[in-house]
């Protein structure tokens, strides 16, 4: 899924510089540096929708439509809006894109058993990643990479193993913090927006015990361990739990 971010970074163009413009400005407002992501989410939306084309199925969309409008009445910001969709059978994936465009496989989906929990935590993760501006920043970091790497190159003043490294980076996921980060807000809209906290740990739970690894995907090799995720919110919810009943 790495690769499919840089071609569609590749695709921006001048939506994109303005986009980075805006953010590194601070002379602007909230909600036009949100204005300008959403722009940027929406050409790049359309390429996804084109690239990989939308599940059919009715129960998928169902379940994205009412699961997703619950954790986004609980944002905080409601200058920020999210779009929820379902891209065709691939492996199992999950990504946004800025402005809050959402996209999940419906082999995803699926495999969450229809459990309204499971499929919170995974939409709550990847809207914190927006939330947070982990999408903008990996791309404005790695816009700036290839920049450089172009500019270098016609200069000739890069040597070939910079040039790999910076390739690297291009196709870098989140960093740990950042999941692990996203996976604690996520906990946080789900259980505000009435979910069971607990369905994150289920979910994990099933996927680090699954035997069809390549059914996976890229997806959970670009995230921490299960093992460490499950552990982090299992703390997060037992010292949630323990201040709630000292306050009781």
């Amino acid at each position: 899924m790495s690769k499919v971010f840089y071609k569609l970074g590749k695709k921006v163009g001048p939506g994109f510089r303005k986009a980075k413009w805006i953010w590194e400005t601070a002379t602007n407002s909230p909600a036009e540096a949100l204005k300008v992501e959403y722009e940027v989410g929406r050409d790049m939306a359309y390429d996804v929708r084109h690239r990989f084309g939308l599940a059919s199925d009715p129960q998928t969309k169902r379940v994205l439509d009412e699961v997703g409008c619950r954790l986004a009445d609980c944002v905080g910001s409601k200058l920020r809006t999210f779009r929820f969709e379902s891209i065709k059978d691939c492996p199992v994936q999950a990504f946004c894109l800025p402005g809050g465009f959402v996209f999940v496989s419906q082999s995803l989906v699926q495999s969450c058993r229809s459990d309204k929990d499971e499929v919170a935590f995974v939409l709550g993760h990847e809207m914190a990643h927006v939330i947070r501006g982990h999408v903008m920043e990996r791309m404005i970091s790695n816009s700036a990479i290839a920049a450089a790497s172009r500019a270098a190159a016609i200069r000739s003043a890069l040597t070939a193993s910079l040039r790999k490294f910076g390739i690297k980076l291009l196709q870098s996921a989140y960093s740990q913090s950042q999941e692990l980060e996203a996976d604690m807000l996520a906990v946080r809209l789900l259980t505000t927006a009435g979910y069971d906290p607990h369905g994150s740990i289920r979910f994990l739970s099933r996927m680090a015990k699954s035997t069809d690894k390549p059914a996976l995907g890229d997806y959970f090799n670009s995230h921490p361990q299960c093992e460490v995720r499950i552990e982090k919110i299992s703390r997060f919810l037992e010292e949630n739990e323990s201040s709630h009943s000292e306050t009781a």
